[in-house]
């Protein structure tokens, strides 16, 4: 059986965290594993060793830009895929995450979670791709 891709998903509302997680986990392909707010994001990250993650930006306790700086910081995090998934439109995103190496950059009410599924096995595959033409 083929290992499944692990998601971090780091998103403070439950509904969301809650419908993201069925609809990876209904394909039997994916472990989603939830973090509330940015603090427990960086550990969730750090203890899971995802080959992804999904983050929001606004969250409580520390906001995702945040987040995704304190992840970069450390080697364990330094090159795992990240997709922005906020509803905050890009015109409006933190300029920082030009910086921080982010794969991909969704606004949630323009994009189905169908969508997501997609730009999520697309990442991951051209992440591995490109690891795999390094090694």
């Amino acid at each position: 059986m083929a290992k499944k891709t692990k998601i971090a998903l780091i998103e403070d509302d439950q509904t969301i965290s809650q419908m993201y997680r069925i609809k990876f986990e209904a394909c039997g392909c994916y472990e989603v594993e939830l973090a509330e707010n940015g603090i427990d994001g960086v550990k969730l990250v750090e203890k899971f060793n995802p080959d992804i993650i999904l983050l929001d930006l606004r969250m409580p306790a520390m906001d995702g830009d945040e987040c995704l700086k304190e992840i970069r910081k450390h080697d364990w995090g330094k090159n795992i895929p990240v997709l922005v998934l906020t509803n905050i439109g890009l015109e409006e995103a933190p300029s920082i995450l030009k910086s921080l190496n982010v794969a991909n950059y969704i606004v949630k009410a323009e994009a189905t979670p169908k969508q997501v599924v997609s730009l999520v096995d697309i990442t991951v595959s051209n992440h591995k791709n490109k690891n795999s033409a390094t090694d």
